[in-house]
């Protein structure tokens, strides 16, 4: 598949089933847990559940001038999908990535056995007893989970933006008063 049919796949298929409620940190690191579901297209009819976190550094609106990096979004073992490629891609279209380095660490890859509604309905429950307000749920097709987990993370930092310019701004005010 190449970048276009994946992106236009990702975007056309990818669910922000439960966003997080706690904010990304302006000025420092955020930890950002998720728990992606996609159909297995290896058992029809059950979902593969991938639970990690993604590591945004410092996800600000201030742009570092380096060059994006993604770690831990396995584009290497994919044939078409390097990451440089993937970056450049993204770019053309238009899309930032904010903080420009995010490292994602997969806890577990796990096999719900059963349809992907009834896990969004597990996994949405159990998040809920919890009440788990840092954990995003996501749903996506496996072929593309990468870019379903950029598009969840880009939503929470776009979310964000707003709070992050209110703290830029008190802080200037702060060290100017």
């Amino acid at each position: 598949m190449d970048f276009h049919s994946a992106w236009e796949k990702a975007l056309r298929e990818t669910n922000i089933v439960r966003s997080r409620v706690i904010g990304l940190q302006t000025f420092s690191e955020t930890q950002v847990p998720y728990i992606l579901l996609s159909p297995s297209t290896i058992n029809q009819g059950d979902t593969v559940v991938r639970t990690g976190e993604v590591l945004v550094h410092r996800p600000s609106l201030i742009l570092p001038p380096n060059i994006p990096q993604l770690e831990g979004f396995n584009f290497e073992g994919e044939d078409s999908f390097k990451e440089d490629s993937m970056v450049n891609f993204l770019m053309v279209r238009g899309v930032s990535l904010p903080s420009m380095k995010y490292d994602n660490k997969i806890f577990s890859l796990n096999v719900f056995e059963g349809k992907i509604e009834d896990a969004v309905g597990v996994y949405g429950n159990q998040l809920q007893r919890e009440e788990n307000t840092s954990t995003g749920l996501i749903a996506g097709p496996d072929q593309v989970w990468q870019l379903s987990l950029l598009i969840f993370v880009c939503s929470q930092i776009a979310k964000n933006s707003s709070q992050d310019i209110r703290r830029l701004l008190d802080e200037y005010h702060q060290r100017n008063d």
